[in-house]
């Protein structure tokens, strides 16, 4: 009896991994995955809009920082004198516009009551004067408001939530306008790239749930939803080599490698002990097996 309760468990207990081992051969077999997955999201590279000395560094490296926060701050003083000459330039211009209305309110009026007491260019030379004052006026206004602009440019706050990175700057650094200076990290647009054998692709779809496992967080499997699926990819082959002649890869025929398609995949709510960083390896599996999706 006891050898026979014992050949029973045994027989029990391959017949359970059996079945789990069955199982987890046949999701493999009925859903699209691959190995080749990585967390992906939005990098910011902060870029000055204005050259200057950086006198003030308000962040360091790895920072989580919140939309509006200082990050670095330009030497303002050249922009402050810009400013106050462009203001300066406007008043002038102001009280020039005066003196030119004035003038040809006078020549108007005169020769509203005797057209033969002012000629008609001298009317018209005044009344082009007058005009052109005008549009001094605006530009002169527009220059106040560039040299404001370019102002209010010497502090550079993040533009999302995010995490700062890459800080290879100091102060007294030269800070140069369109130059990237450091990278910002969004925290809150993470997605997932599944690179698929072409072969497989026929049979994801947009809108197929996914199952993702990180390689970080390999017993906490995240859900997601396939959100795009690219129409190209770029190719090697063809490209100008030396003598600008196409440079052209060797292929052995008995070995055809496939494709690797990327799947764009869109996570659900993440558990709270998960944390995203940019390029985390991942594993993808697209649930087409209906009952498998269902549990």
């Amino acid at each position: 009896m006891k050898k026979t309760l014992t050949l029973l468990l045994t027989l029990t207990l391959i017949a359970t991994a059996g079945f789990f081992v069955y199982n987890k051969y046949k999701a493999y077999i009925d859903n699209p995955w691959t190995r080749d997955g990585q967390v992906r999201t939005q990098v910011i590279q902060v870029t000055p809009r204005v050259n200057g000395m950086v006198i003030k560094i308000a962040v360091v490296d790895d920072q989580k920082v919140k939309i509006g926060d200082l990050l670095f701050e330009i030497d303002p003083s050249q922009y402050q004198v810009n400013l106050k000459q462009a203001e300066a330039r406007l008043q002038r211009t102001l009280e020039a516009a005066k003196g030119t209305k004035i003038e040809f309110e006078r020549v108007r009026n005169i020769y509203a009551k005797d057209k033969g007491a002012v000629s008609q260019k001298d009317l018209v030379r005044n009344e082009t004067n007058y005009y052109k004052s005008l549009a001094d006026i605006d530009s002169s206004t527009e220059a106040v408001n560039t040299a404001k602009l370019n102002l209010s440019y010497t502090k550079v706050y993040a533009e999302v939530d995010g995490y700062v990175s890459n800080i290879n700057f100091q102060i007294g650094s030269q800070a140069t306008a369109a130059q990237p200076i450091l990278a910002l990290v969004d925290e809150n647009a993470y997605w997932v790239f599944g690179f698929f054998r072409e072969d497989a692709i026929p049979e994801v779809e947009v809108g197929d749930k996914a199952m993702v496992t990180l390689l970080a967080y390999p017993d906490t499997p995240l859900s997601a939803k396939v959100e795009s699926i690219a129409w190209g990819i770029a190719h090697s082959d063809g490209n100008p080599g030396n003598n600008l002649l196409p440079s052209v890869k060797p292929v052995f025929q008995w070995i055809r490698l496939a494709q690797r398609i990327p799947v764009r995949l869109k996570l659900d709510p993440l558990p709270k002990n998960i944390k995203l960083r940019f390029g985390l390896t991942a594993s993808v599996m697209i649930l087409k097996n209906k009952e498998k999706e269902a549990r």
